[in-house]
């Protein structure tokens, strides 16, 4: 914990992006840096809605231990979505968007 996937089909510094994350995950949900854990999804296609535009998206799920308050899963998501652009090539036309969720009850790890 936390699970961290970011599906995306515009340019991204994903390790860039995991290494600065990770940190920031840390200080504002007060985990440990070695639980963060973060999946890369490339979405080869993505229609933004109507399709007219070439618009790409960046999508980021951090999934947590259930426990934190909605303030807490709005300030993370604030967070991020203020340090995705850095890592990005180009923010012209990029969609991003931001889900903080708890883990299902059934969640193990070793």
């Amino acid at each position: 914990m936390p699970q961290i996937t970011v599906d995306h089909s515009a340019p991204l510094d994903r390790r860039g992006f995991a290494l600065a994350l990770h940190p920031l995950v840390v200080k504002t949900v007060d985990t440990t840096l070695d639980a963060c854990k973060t999946r890369f999804h490339e979405v080869d296609e993505a229609v933004v809605g109507d399709g007219s535009t070439e618009d790409a998206i960046v999508h980021v799920e951090i999934a947590l231990l259930s426990g934190r308050t909605d303030e807490v899963k709005a300030r993370l998501s604030e967070a991020v979505l203020d340090l995705l652009p850095g890592f990005l090539e180009a923010t012209e036309g990029v969609r991003l968007s931001v889900e903080i969720r708890d883990l299902e009850s059934s969640y193990r790890k070793r």
